[in-house]
């Protein structure tokens, strides 16, 4: 009896790790920059959120663009974000709207961060936190790419590099600029 307990407690820890290494193989490989969101394919849930930069005016989904865009949620404190920043610059000089979600951020500190790396959003609003659970966010950065009806096509975990631009971001962008249909733009916006 003595032996089969011992037996027992020395296969149970090999059983439960290799089970935890089979669960981590099964996920390599596997792109975790897009991510299936419950959000994709649905309209942005409705807010009224203040301007970063007039906290006295707020907006809503009926503000934002009418044609495609990037709705890039961002802080001042995030180390990530400040790697992507660059980048953002880059893609709205190349004509791409980008909305601002500031997020869980200080106002002064974001107005500040923007005064000295320079704005790339069309518009800028500040978030404490309710609209990123609406959204279903993990954290900052991340940005979801909108159609010009409002609809999320794409999420994105994360920065914004030119790889990721390159790959996953402008052939959306581009699809939903041509009116792709919906089996182009699942091709095109996964």
């Amino acid at each position: 009896m003595a032996i089969k307990k011992q037996q027992i407690w020395f296969i149970l820890p090999l059983v439960v790790f290799l089970v935890v290494i089979v669960l981590f193989y099964t996920r390599l490989g596997k792109d975790t920059t897009v991510v299936t969101s419950t959000m994709l394919n649905k309209s942005l849930p409705n807010f009224s959120l203040p301007m970063l930069q007039q906290p006295d005016k707020l907006l809503s989904v009926q503000d934002l663009p009418k044609t495609p865009y990037i709705l890039n949620v961002w802080g001042s404190w995030c180390i990530t974000c400040r790697i992507e920043h660059p980048f953002l610059l880059q893609m709205a000089d190349q004509g791409i709207p980008i909305v601002g979600i500031n997020y869980k951020d200080e106002t002064a500190n974001a107005l500040n961060y923007l005064h000295e790396h320079k704005d790339p959003f069309v518009l800028n609003v500040q978030d404490s936190g309710s609209y990123g659970i609406e959204l279903g966010l993990t954290g900052a950065p991340e940005s979801f790419v909108v159609d010009s009806t409002g609809v999320v096509r794409q999420h994105i975990i994360g920065e914004i590099n030119e790889q990721r631009f390159n790959q996953q971001v402008l052939p959306c962008i581009t699809a939903l600029r041509n009116n792709a249909d919906e089996t182009t733009l699942k091709g095109s916006c996964q």
